[in-house]
């Protein structure tokens, strides 16, 4: 662990993306305040290194955004003719062929996938405006933990487009469909209230307490046995795909290796069971 006041040397700070590793901990933050961490393909394509690069020894991985807002969503430049410097816009991606407009929206989404990894937790502190392509990177993240100023809203439907950095999962999962439909269409603000009681965040606190709250979440999942977070977070992200029936067989599957993991049983061994005579 870093010693107070000791700077972490980030394995990566560039396009708006930074990761910085403290043994089991680590940090992606976004680093574009003045634009309130807008995003970009560049910020996708970062943020896609970060996952690639995790050590190992990755536990749990925190998502903050520098600023008064956690990201106000999609760089508008997108938008216009020009687009952004060495990007593509989107008219010019919408006159693409199917199959290069298909692996473009594929490499954007990317940067959004790999937080729910088995091996790692993810947590999402969320302060401000989490608009559009940042609600949908808070929603990425397996937990989210949100400032009592937090607004979530999702704009894609009102600009003619739809959710596609991989939202629309997660955000029907954890809120339904008919209460998902409608955040969607009518692009409203979802605030931190709200937010808890219908299952997108787990926690809201004032502002100041953020950064603490989510240092005591990480800190508990640290406290658990690696491997007996990674089955259950295993067998948690398979259930909402699995029938009743399913569910309880991977339970049991799951169980086994564990016991036999803590008991010292190597895989395909048998148990020596002892009987009385």
């Amino acid at each position: 662990m870093a010693t107070s006041g000791q700077e972490l040397v980030p394995l990566l700070d560039k396009d708006g993306v930074r990761l910085t590793v403290d043994d089991a901990l680590a940090t992606v933050t976004l680093t574009n305040p003045a634009k309130r961490n807008a995003q970009s393909p560049a910020l996708w394509r970062a943020l896609a290194e970060a996952g690639r690069l995790l050590p190992g020894s990755v536990r749990v991985v925190v998502l903050r955004g520098e600023g008064k807002s956690f990201s106000a969503g999609l760089d508008r430049q997108m938008f216009t003719p020009e687009g952004i410097e060495g990007e593509p816009s989107f008219i010019e991606l919408a006159r693409s062929a199917d199959a290069e407009l298909d692996a473009a929206i594929t490499e954007f989404q990317e940067g959004f996938t790999w937080w729910r990894r088995n091996d790692i937790v993810s947590i999402a502190a969320v302060q401000g405006h989490a608009i559009g392509a940042g609600f949908q990177l808070a929603l990425a993240c397996d937990m989210r933990v949100v400032a009592d100023d937090v607004q979530f809203a999702m704009r894609e439907t009102s600009l003619g487009l739809v959710p596609d950095l991989t939202g629309t999962h997660p955000l029907v999962s954890l809120v339904g469909y008919g209460r998902a439909v409608e955040i969607c269409v009518t692009g409203r603000f979802v605030r931190a209230e709200e937010a808890v009681s219908s299952g997108l965040a787990n926690l809201a606190v004032p502002l100041e307490e953020l950064d603490g709250a989510v240092a005591d979440l990480a800190g508990a999942v640290l406290a658990a046995p690696r491997d007996a977070v990674i089955e259950t977070k295993a067998l948690l992200r398979g259930a909402g795909g699995r029938g009743y029936d399913e569910q309880r067989a991977a339970e049991r599957a799951a169980q086994a290796r564990r016991l036999r993991e803590l008991a010292g049983v190597g895989e395909g061994e048998q148990p020596v069971i002892s009987r009385r005579s």
